[in-house]
């Protein structure tokens, strides 16, 4: 979509305060409303009620923009705030002629942007920032019980500027920022991977007290596992566990029951330490 607009008799023009009227409605109240027949789908049409009633005077065009915008719609909080605002340029433009294709734009992007956003805020971010804030209380650093709260706050300045890009760009920032997400996405997967890589060999502790005797000769189990691979027993831990939340009916919940039943069992008998 061409960011130039061309003046009409019927043509409304929105502003900035449209805009963030729309955000600001999407970011305290476009989840208020998630229910199972529509998901997200209330929740945004609630936060564009303020464009659709400035660009729709004629209540049948305003039915009929309603009736588009309570379809079924579902994805990641913050990346549908480009959707948004490409939705208020295309229907600013075009009128209730664009709606089919706003309808479509929503069903064809929902999906993607919730992959993206899930994996880049979701899952990367949230287990870099947990991980790094955790084990800096655990040093007694007090930035780290603040870290998660300073990144929530880069995280919702960084969501206020999608749905200007959005209205901005249109369409096009979808084809355009779609390779460069993917290289953030795949950059932000191998950084995640690697915190929580150097996590395990520094945070998580088990080691085996066993001391095997022959004689007069010990040989303690430890000293030989370090010789073959340092922090060993951690790593099988963490990957024994990652291995078991992927079952059926395996949760986070279970294992922590079940991490705590083994080091009060392998505690108790001196196997581990």
């Amino acid at each position: 979509m061409s960011s130039e607009r061309t003046q009409t008799a019927e043509y409304t023009k929105l502003t900035k305060a449209d805009l963030k009227n729309v955000r600001w409605r999407w970011y305290f109240l476009g989840e208020a409303s998630w229910n199972y027949e529509k998901m997200q789908g209330l929740g945004y049409c609630f936060s564009m009620m303020p464009v659709l009633r400035k660009l729709y005077p004629n209540q049948d065009e305003l039915r009929e923009a309603l009736r588009t915008h309570m379809q079924y719609f579902n994805t990641h909080q913050e990346f549908c705030e480009l959707i948004l605002g490409a939705d208020c340029a295309m229907e600013e433009q075009d009128g209730v002629q664009v709606l089919p294709a706003v309808a479509s734009l929503k069903a064809g992007l929902m999906g993607p942007l919730a992959g993206i956003g899930d994996t880049l805020y979701g899952v990367i971010a949230n287990t870099i920032f947990f991980s790094i804030g955790s084990y800096l209380a655990l040093e007694g650093n007090p930035i780290g019980v603040i870290a998660y709260f300073i990144w929530a706050l880069v995280r919702t300045f960084i969501r206020g500027q999608f749905i200007t890009l959005g209205y901005q760009q249109g369409t096009k920032i979808i084809t355009t920022m779609s390779e460069k997400l993917g290289q953030l996405t795949a950059a932000a997967s191998v950084l995640g991977i690697t915190v929580v890589g150097a996590l395990i060999a520094s945070v998580v502790s088990a080691n085996v007290s066993t001391v095997l005797t022959m004689g007069e000769v010990t040989m303690e189990v430890q000293a030989v596992l370090d010789q073959i691979m340092p922090k060993l027993i951690p790593v099988v831990l963490v990957a024994v566990l990652y291995w078991l939340l992927g079952k059926k009916g395996m949760t986070s919940f279970k294992a922590i029951l079940l991490v705590l039943a083994l080091g009060i069992v392998l505690g108790g008998t001196g196997i581990l330490s």
